[in-house]
């Protein structure tokens, strides 16, 4: 199919005609550029990180941490060079508890000596490794509870633009995994009616600092 406009349209007409092009099958898109080399901030409105419990091997409790920071040195032209630093308050813990008039359990999550007794979490990467097109390992170090120990987070590279065609700034999207074993942090309550395993999930696209 092509689109033909008339010399009679004028400039909201062609730029209608192009809208229609682009949403329509198989027509030719430009590939937009990718976003430059440079330093990178989560976008919080576009950031989640999602963690999932066994819980007495009948479900996964699922559960999230809404207070991420994090910090992106991007390399574009060797990604294997980029850093990543994550901060996340303990206390954005966010269960859906059912029953606030019983407890608090999202403050009981995040401030109780048996979970993360109210201490700052971070992780700090040390190396990536890009072992696919758009795939890859971060290992690092995850700090919370006061203890350091090794992480790796399985990550997926969802692509980048030089400017977004909405927010007009870069943007860089990742999806990433990972599993804590968090008796390797002191954290044993309960095991192993709750799994001694933690599963990740997170999504974050990453931007330009404010100026």
């Amino acid at each position: 199919m092509e689109f033909r406009p008339s010399a009679s349209v004028g400039p909201l007409g062609l730029a209608l005609a192009a809208a229609l092009v682009a949403f329509i099958p198989g027509s030719p898109q430009a590939e937009p550029a990718p976003a430059p080399s440079g330093h990178y901030i989560a976008d919080p409105a576009h950031t989640s990180l999602v963690w999932r419990i066994g819980h007495f091997g009948l479900s996964h409790y699922t559960a999230r941490l809404t207070a991420v920071t994090a910090e992106l040195d991007w390399d574009q032209e060797q990604p294997s060079l980029s850093k990543l630093t994550v901060a996340i308050d303990p206390m954005s813990t966010r269960t859906e508890f059912p029953f606030p008039e019983v407890e608090n359990f999202d403050e009981k999550i995040g401030t109780h000596p048996d979970f993360l007794a109210g201490q700052p979490i971070t992780f700090v990467s040390r190396s990536i490794k890009q072992t696919g097109e758009d795939v890859g390992f971060i290992r690092g170090d995850l700090t919370f509870r006061g203890e350091t120990h090794p992480m790796t987070l399985k990550v997926r590279y969802n692509g980048s633009m030089a400017e977004h065609p909405m927010e007009k700034v870069a943007k860089l999207g990742f999806s990433a995994t990972g599993v804590v074993k968090r008796s390797d942090w002191g954290l044993d309550f309960a095991i192993p009616a709750l799994s001694d395993e933690v599963e990740l999930v997170i999504e974050s696209e990453f931007m330009p600092p404010r100026t």
